[in-house]
């Protein structure tokens, strides 16, 4: 008996794909190591001073995940971040630069004048 292709190789067809992770922001800012605590994270979204893909947003409880951009004060910068991905722990530094790409990265340091 032949067999048909409804293995477990793959999806079926006219399934979608499995959705990306989502986390909350107040979390996933946290996780990222932006604030040393979830509730200095939380205290910045409930502030208003959080904008999620060009929204702002005040719930500290707003799911986010990859590909969504992220724009903050901190310190005196304004940090504009991508997530591509979400930690299932708050790791080590090196872990959390992993979960976003900063699009507004300082440019390199101009060469000293001669």
């Amino acid at each position: 008996m032949a067999k048909t292709g409804g293995g477990r190789s793959g999806s079926p067809a006219g399934k979608p794909a499995a959705p990306l992770p989502r986390l909350r922001l107040d979390k996933w800012l946290w996780q990222a190591r932006f604030f040393k605590s979830r509730t200095l994270a939380a205290e910045m979204v409930e502030s208003g001073h959080v904008r999620v893909n060009g929204t702002p947003v005040a719930r500290p409880s707003r799911e986010v995940g990859p590909g969504d951009t992220l724009t903050f004060p901190q310190g005196n910068r304004i940090r504009l971040i991508r997530i591509t991905g979400t930690g299932v722990r708050r790791g080590p530094a090196s872990e959390a630069q992993t979960l976003f790409v900063d699009l507004d990265a300082p440019a390199a340091a101009p060469p000293p004048l001669e």
